[in-house]
């Protein structure tokens, strides 16, 4: 579950960005940290998606992918202050005021992210994906006729 909440904050960063770019500003204009820092979050948010859509159904893939995929976010949350020309202080220091949504969604990833991280790497994780239930026994043995009972 928690990579599905990562996955959403890490994939609404880039869109509202792209969305908020004005009209006579292109992708092409912008710096090439910046594409890197947003591509970074498109990637993970993907990396996320089916990480955690594989993990439901006890993929050991799926948890490489929510690994790789966290660690994309925590690339690019470091990267992002110095794409953008600013310091970690300023940047952090913004985020926790919770002025715009985007910021929310950005507190809410440096919470979840981490976690995702730790979850999916714990041995207990591990061998829960790699353990395969038996089958279920039949009702009867294959070979027993059933009793002659009756009324």
């Amino acid at each position: 579950m928690l990579g599905l909440v990562a996955a959403g904050g890490a994939g609404y960063i880039p869109v509202y960005f792209f969305l908020r770019l004005s009209s006579g500003f292109s992708i092409d204009d912008l710096p090439g940290l910046v594409l890197t820092v947003l591509g970074l979050y498109l990637l993970a948010a993907l990396f996320l998606l089916i990480g955690a859509l594989s993990a439901f159904f006890r993929s050991v893939a799926g948890v490489v992918l929510l690994v790789l995929g966290s660690l994309m976010v925590i690339a690019a949350v470091l990267m992002e202050p110095v794409a953008f020309n600013g310091t970690y202080s300023l940047y952090f220091r913004a985020q926790f005021e919770f002025r715009t949504f985007v910021a929310i969604v950005r507190v809410v990833l440096f919470a979840v992210v981490p976690l995702t991280l730790i979850f999916a790497i714990i041995p207990p994780t591990l061998k829960y994906l790699r353990r395969r239930p038996s089958a279920a026994p039949p009702y009867r043995p294959r070979d027993q006729v059933p009793g002659q009972g009756g009324w």
